[in-house]
């Protein structure tokens, strides 16, 4: 009777450490399957990354082919300079009366030449979307309003390309016009220590393309 016993024991004792013995088995394959399919998944995420990362690249250097001739480009602040000179008598923002070398129409023909430059980058990058913005500036002197009236002076350039200059921007670019005043108050924006240079336009041209692959990573 004590030796049924102790066989039933151990075939009941062999039954239960086979079973065992497979679903380890049948787990240690799910594990290596699983993890087998996650190495795939990262790796396609890698070579994912890092084309987008490229592609990113390509875009925002795309920028810096805007005319040299016209514009300067800032490294630190990733934005151009419009490098024509330009001095508004005080309190205006009539483009028409500005003051440099005593030659208007020289001045603004080469605004529009300018203008025309950014229209052939844009054509010339059409795969492209862009946030073109135009950004006037002032510089600090006695009057009061000066940050409205540095957006109006980036008003009074763009409405001179579009309207007076029949300057299209191309449909891959959204633009917009803003002014950053005469640094009376800390908007971080690029500032000269001589207040006349201030006297400027600074240009954005950003790749909203970038922002869309930013958001896929």
């Amino acid at each position: 009777m004590a030796q049924k016993k102790e066989s039933f024991f151990w075939t009941s004792y062999t039954d239960l450490m086979t079973s065992l013995f497979f679903v380890m088995l049948v787990l240690f394959v799910l594990v290596i399957i699983l993890l087998r399919q996650r190495v795939i998944i990262s790796e396609q995420q890698r070579v994912a990354t890092e084309e987008q990362l490229m592609a990113i690249q390509s875009i925002e250097n795309s920028t810096k082919d805007l005319d040299r001739t016209y514009f300067n480009y800032n490294e630190r602040y990733k934005k151009y300079i419009l490098n024509i000179e330009v001095q508004f008598p005080k309190g205006s923002s009539d483009i028409r009366t500005i003051i440099h070398n005593n030659d208007v129409s020289d001045q603004l023909f080469q605004l529009r030449k300018a203008g025309m430059a950014i229209q052939r980058f844009l054509e010339e990058h059409p795969d492209n979307q862009y946030l073109l913005i135009v950004e006037g500036q002032a510089s600090k002197d006695a009057y009061f309003y000066n940050y409205e009236l540095s957006y109006q002076r980036a008003l009074s350039l763009t409405r001179f390309w579009i309207e007076e200059s029949q300057i299209n921007f191309a449909k891959n670019c959204e633009m917009l016009i803003a002014g950053s005043g005469d640094g009376r108050l800390e908007t971080h924006s690029i500032r000269e220590s001589n207040e006349w240079e201030n006297q400027r336009f600074l240009i954005h041209i950003l790749p909203k393309n970038i922002f869309e692959e930013s958001r896929v990573i």
